[in-house]
């Protein structure tokens, strides 16, 4: 008689980028045990019928900001309860020093604030062993030499291989209006530091790789002055400081810098044509450049008074067709949600202004807005579900070292898995969404497909029962640190990524 498992979810059609498949899956100890046809998988302790939905991997969401602008502990509980209902399981986090642990947790931080990574590590991870309902990395937000040359050293103690150079911030001096003294970000630094960090993290071999906001400020002041003096106070005047060369010409010359050191890069928003060009260009000279999107790119544009203000900047609607293109054609390999909420106070009177120099940077719930919009994506006909498990789960798990731990669905990976019902019809109200904040620039929009269900190593975390008025969290603070390898860019089935 075959061994008893904890659950099997049966009734479903599981997806994969290799297409959709009638057949159930088995788990025990947190694992995927079995993937069958149902008549054929052990007894269950539990099972749960997913008749009529589509099972996908759980989401692995690489670019997430909570502790942006309060402490991680007064942000990461609820943020990573969000993200998990929306059908995140895997987040990767973006911070500063200065925002994973400073003692001070200074609200405007000045160069002095800036310490090594050594110094806060402990606090991070500790904070997501006891606060976060999804499993989290690091990526870690570099602006000091001294942090570029500790690279081999993060990788060695705390297994963090991707690093990030937030490009647009390298001048503060030169940039009046910058916000990112706010957001954790005090130092400011130079093509030196630019290449210490690509030269450290080409050495480290898979699944080591640079990270780059690519938004060349130092040029955008220049509108940014110009547009001030015209009276200009519409949203869309966010959009036209920032033109979508400014985002082109920073990836050709860093991607150059890559090129000369053999270093992996991933662009964090790759939104334009002139983008498209520059990662096509790189790739065919042997670069390995990938390239993300976010939700908000592809469902907003420029004109929409209900779009807000973000960096880089939302494009024209007409552009818009440009990005899901680029997904479909493999140009784009990843989507991430970007996740922030905004300085406090965060709600929505205290955020919105008409004048967008008022306008806060950055609007709240994105991470709640990644799965239910590629799935009006998928419900247009501008993806495939098959694309989407690609995107959103497969790829990202490759590029930054768990897979297939996670991001797949195949025996020996982790049980990481979300149901979602394509024929559920979602008007969004702010009362929907569990961030801190309690609204969404979704609010009023009406949606085509949804995330019913979302389990976390085999534990059902989430749901949205039939009738019930919204998603609802249901599980714990089971979130666990992940450490990746130098060297290792793939977790070999049945081993797991490190845990801390």
């Amino acid at each position: 008689m075959s061994h008893e498992v904890d659950l099997t979810i049966t009734g479903g059609t599981v997806v994969t980028p290799s297409g959709p498949r009638r057949v159930g899956i088995a788990v025990k100890d947190g694992r995927i045990a079995a993937i069958a046809p149902d008549e054929l998988l052990p007894p269950a302790r539990r099972n749960h019928d997913a008749t009529g939905l589509h099972v996908l991997p759980g989401l692995v969401d690489t670019e997430a900001h909570p502790g942006c602008y309060v402490p991680l502990a007064d942000d990461l509980a609820s943020e990573s309860q969000a993200a998990v209902a929306s059908g995140v399981t895997t987040w990767g986090i973006h911070a500063p020093s200065t925002r994973m642990g400073h003692p001070d947790f200074p609200e405007f931080v000045q160069p002095d604030d800036v310490i090594s990574f050594h110094e806060v590590i402990d606090h991070f991870t500790g904070l997501v062993e006891t606060d976060s309902a999804v499993d989290v990395f690091a990526t870690f937000m570099l602006e000091t030499d001294r942090q570029a040359k500790e690279i081999p050293e993060y990788a060695r103690d705390h297994g963090v291989t991707s690093y990030k150079l937030y490009l647009q911030s390298m001048s503060p001096s030169a940039e009046p209006h910058w916000p990112g003294r706010r957001a954790g970000l005090g130092h400011g630094f130079d093509d030196g530091t630019c290449w210490l960090t690509m030269e450290a993290v080409a050495e480290l071999g898979e699944p080591g790789v640079v990270c780059m906001h690519c938004e060349n400020w130092e040029i955008a002041r220049i509108f940014d002055e110009r547009l001030r003096a015209e009276g200009r106070t519409d949203w869309a005047t966010w959009s036209d400081r920032s033109p979508h060369f400014l985002e082109a010409t920073h990836i050709r010359t860093y991607g150059d810098m890559a090129a000369e050191l053999g270093c992996p890069i991933y662009i964090q928003h790759a939104t334009t044509p002139e983008s498209y060009r520059e990662i096509l260009e790189l790739r065919g000279r042997g670069v390995t450049c990938h390239a993300q999107t976010g939700p908000h790119w592809l469902h907003f544009g420029k004109e929409e008074f209900n779009a807000w203000r973000i960096n880089v900047p939302l494009r024209s609607r007409e552009n818009n067709p440009n990005i899901w293109r680029a997904i479909r054609e493999g140009i784009i390999n990843s989507v991430g949600s970007d996740h922030v909420v905004s300085w406090p106070p965060s709600d929505y009177d205290s955020s919105f202004n008409e004048n967008i120099w008022e306008l806060k940077t950055g609007f709240t719930s994105r991470v709640e807005m990644l799965l239910p919009v590629l799935l009006e994506g998928v419900h247009q006909g501008k993806l495939t579900l098959e694309r989407l498990v690609e995107v959103a789960c497969e790829n990202p798990a490759k590029i930054f070292g768990l897979y297939p731990q996670k991001g797949s669905l195949e025996v020996g990976a982790d049980a990481d898995i979300v149901l979602a019902d394509l024929d559920r019809t979602v008007k969004v109200s702010n009362d929907m969404v569990l961030t801190r904040s309690g609204w969404t620039v979704l609010d009023g929009h009406e949606m085509h497909g949804w995330g019913v269900a979302t389990f976390l190593r085999g534990k059902q975390m989430s749901r949205w029962e039939d009738g019930a008025p919204k998603p609802e969290f249901i599980g714990d603070a089971d979130g666990r640190y992940l450490r990746r390898v130098p060297g290792r860019g793939r977790v070999p089935v049945g081993e797991s990524v490190g845990v801390a």
